[in-house]
């Protein structure tokens, strides 16, 4: 779909410009990560080392602290695919390497969670066999275009994420689970073996109802959210985190990704948590009991996808 600019009530269709070079692609990136996916700059053109070979384009740490490889390409290009894949692979030969580079970048303090590795490819377009090859794979990754504009405006779109639950849906194509899972707006991913269910098990009924009638209304804000199940808690996101949920035996807590100087939530419920410890990413914490405490939550989740980006 093209881009237009409006002039009164006239609209002008926003001629499609592109970077001279990969390297500037790169830099904007890099230079904006945090306000793109909301990660953390750990490296550029990372050495593999001599059994891989090879540099990574661009080396981060995600909101939840896990590793992230982007890889970039001016044109067209399965290669891209290839690489990140074959990059993967050497990151999890080489997590003290990694580890260092955080350290180095981040501060001494900065504890990495292997559980996942997000791997974002960065193109113009790709060719019809690259999302085929991720998902049999069963690989995490991300692929994402990007369309730059004469006006100074450039736009990125997540065109494809794959898991290894995907791949597993390949091989069966009748497995009950991923039928279900099929029925979800959102992509689930099990990460270091943890679920939805396990944070609801053992819970009682009413706060799992709870729990459930939240992920549905997430999930159902945009098919491109995925579900990320952590440790400590769920996380929802589409480029970076949106809201994370937090199940207790008497109550939810909700982290909101909103200023909670601009944004104060439902009154009563909420509370300004940016210089307080907590689980999952967010500043607005938001307790629900009841539903009707999620539904006085459910306009500021959404304002919350709103100010992410949708």
């Amino acid at each position: 779909m093209p881009l237009f600019s409006i002039d009164g009530s006239e609209a002008k269709p926003v001629a499609q410009t592109d970077f001279s070079s990969e390297k500037d692609l790169q830099g904007l990136v890099e230079k904006n990560l945090k306000a793109l996916f909301n990660c953390s700059f750990v490296a550029t053109e990372f050495k593999t080392g001599p059994v891989h070979g090879g540099r990574i384009d661009t080396l981060a740490l995600s909101e939840d602290g896990n590793p992230v490889i982007i890889e970039y390409k001016k044109v067209a290009s399965g290669e891209v695919v290839l690489q990140a894949l074959y990059y993967l692979h050497s990151l999890t030969d080489h997590r003290g390497d990694f580890e260092v580079a955080v350290q180095k970048s981040l501060g001494n303090k900065i504890v990495v969670d292997w559980s996942d590795i997000r791997v974002l490819c960065i193109a113009p377009s790709y060719k019809k066999f690259d999302q085929h090859a991720v998902q049999a794979m069963g690989a995490n990754m991300e692929l994402w275009t990007y369309r730059r504009y004469a006006n100074g405006t450039i736009l990125f779109e997540e065109a494809f994420r794959g898991n290894t639950a995907t791949a597993d849906g390949l091989n069966s194509a009748k497995n009950p689970v991923m039928v279900e899972a099929g029925k979800k707006a959102a992509l689930t991913k099990a990460l270091g073996g943890w679920s939805f269910e396990q944070h609801v098990e053992g819970k009682p009924q009413s706060i799992k109802e709870l729990a459930l009638s939240a992920q549905e209304f997430i999930c159902g804000l945009d098919a491109a959210i995925e579900e990320a199940p952590k440790k400590l808690y769920v996380a929802y996101r589409t480029s970076q985190n949106i809201v994370c949920m937090e199940v207790q035996k008497q109550k939810i807590l909700f982290f909101l990704k909103l200023d909670p100087s601009a944004h104060a939530g439902p009154a009563g419920k909420s509370r300004d948590v940016r210089n307080i410890g907590h689980f999952g990413t967010g500043d607005l914490e938001v307790t629900v009991k009841t539903e009707m405490d999620l539904e006085a939550l459910k306009p500021w989740i959404r304002l919350a996808y709103e100010q992410v980006g949708a």
